[in-house]
């Protein structure tokens, strides 16, 4: 049976601080776009000035060549797709993965405007037991497939303590989809803006009893501007 650990995206990393990284402090900027080239299709994503930290750090990241030839090791359809470990570059079939990074963890960036609608791509972390800062990983990332809520569905996880969810935000939720449930736990940082279509490809790969794909979804990220 597969491990469908939906409510936290948790890997291991080493709790360092992440340098402050250059032009960190500047939101003013032109919004800053990647490629994410797959196995499966290409997607564009946006990285917003509002997560500066993290806009940075996968710039630098992705500048330095850091996500060439990298997997999508972790894939649960109807959730999300995980990728960004540096260990999953040639990793032999069945290895497990998810463990690595570049050695340093961010500071949490949350914004109630940025939230897990469908495509949103967002920073994995430890779990809150040995990470209760909520520190991103310096790598790994993963972009939210999840699904449509309906109303009730949305109210309910409001009266549970989850959210708080906007207006707008709701809206996304029962018409686009997405994973609500981890608003407010997990550093949203960017989304897809095109090429969902692929998301839902690779979201729809057969899976090993630990989500690793059974065939390689193997990528590359580059700077677009």
């Amino acid at each position: 049976m597969k491990k469908y650990a939906k409510y936290f995206i948790v890997i291991v990393t080493l709790a360092i601080s992440v340098p402050v990284l250059k032009g960190q402090e500047k939101s003013n900027v032109d919004e800053r776009l990647v490629r994410i080239e797959t196995t499966l299709g290409n997607m564009v994503v946006k990285l917003f000035n509002e997560t500066p930290a993290h806009r940075d750090n996968m710039i630098k990241l992705v500048e330095e060549g850091y996500y060439d030839s990298l997997l999508f090791h972790r894939v649960i359809s109807d959730f999300m797709v995980q990728g960004g470990d540096p260990h999953s570059k040639d990793a032999a079939k069945g290895q497990r993965l998810g463990q690595g990074g570049p050695g340093y963890t961010i500071p949490a960036e949350f914004n109630e405007n940025l939230y897990h609608k469908k495509g949103a791509l967002a920073a994995a972390r430890q779990g809150d037991q040995a990470n209760p800062e909520k520190r991103s990983s310096g790598s790994q990332f993963y972009i939210t497939q999840g699904r449509v809520f309906t109303p009730a569905e949305m109210n309910t996880m409001a009266q549970r303590g989850m959210g708080p969810f906007s207006n707008e935000a709701i809206a996304v939720y029962t018409s686009l989809g997405g994973t609500p449930h981890l608003d407010g736990a997990y550093t949203v940082f960017g989304e897809v803006v095109e090429g969902l279509d692929v998301l839902d490809r690779i979201a729809a790969v057969a899976t090993d009893a630990y989500n690793r794909p059974r065939e390689d979804v193997v990528f590359s990220i580059s700077l677009v501007r």
